[in-house]
């Protein structure tokens, strides 16, 4: 049981790790820097972590910069304001997503700009062999470590966790919570420490300050992803740049 419960833990707090910081706040919003080789070192961990639900980085910069400059109307791939489940809203998202993950579907030009990209590596990450051999791993590691067959009822959260981390921001972050920030959509913050998402949950915001990589505002809240941001600053492996914070619902700088 401990075997288990560790294992969804771990896999949970990496995948979602890596999305907040890479695939967000790096890749879509390029809030900091990094070497070439850190590059492909969180691109390769981003690849693993996510498994069987690996997001395209490219495919979700521009996914992630529309739903900033459309927030809440009818062109944001994911509004729950324009669906009646999470599930739905989803579905669209992914339809989305494919087009561009796949090229059937090329972004306005102001959304190409500077995105991580490492084609081989998503043609391999990208094919079903590759999504169902993690699948295989998931279930092969329940095999050996789960007490009875109750806890294969688990296994769904492995395959799709990219999702449901998605459905779980994208609904919540904009129907639950309070506002500290009077913005052009209907953003919320959730929590005030988020433990669940890392700091995703802090929509109201960061939809306000689309470049700042703390996605925390206020003295009680606390966004666990950016005290990683500043020990890898520290450390040199990332660099925070000094520039002016976007304003009210200002577009984010791509």
């Amino acid at each position: 049981m401990i075997a288990i419960l560790t294992f969804l833990v771990a896999h949970w707090v990496l995948s979602i790790f890596c999305q907040t910081f890479f695939l967000h706040r790096y890749g879509a919003h390029k809030q900091f820097t990094m070497s070439h080789r850190w590059d492909r070192f969180f691109y390769l961990l981003t690849f693993l972590s996510q498994g069987s639900s690996f997001l395209v980085p490219r495919a979700y910069a521009y996914l992630h910069r529309e739903h900033h400059a459309f927030s809440d109307t009818e062109r944001d791939p994911h509004s729950p304001l324009f669906h009646k489940t999470p599930f739905s809203m989803m579905w669209q998202t992914k339809a989305r997503y494919v087009d561009f993950a796949k090229r059937r579907l090329e972004p306005e030009p102001r959304f190409r700009n500077d995105t991580p990209e490492w084609p081989t590596l998503d043609f391999i990450a990208d094919r079903w062999s590759v999504r169902l051999a993690f699948g295989a791993f998931y279930i092969l590691f329940y095999v050996a470590f789960a007490p009875n067959w109750h806890w294969f009822l688990l296994l769904p959260i492995h395959f799709l966790m990219g999702p449901i981390h998605g459905a779980i921001v994208n609904w919540a972050g904009h129907k639950y919570g309070y506002r500290n920030f009077d913005t052009h959509d209907a953003s919320r913050n959730t929590l005030p420490f988020d433990f669940v998402t890392m700091g995703e949950l802090f929509q109201n915001n960061h939809h306000k300050n689309g470049m700042s990589p703390d996605f925390a505002a206020r003295w009680f809240e606390i966004d666990p992803t950016y005290t990683v941001i500043r020990i890898l600053d520290a450390l040199g492996i990332i660099e925070v740049p000094d520039r002016p914070i976007a304003g009210a619902d200002a577009e984010p700088v791509y």
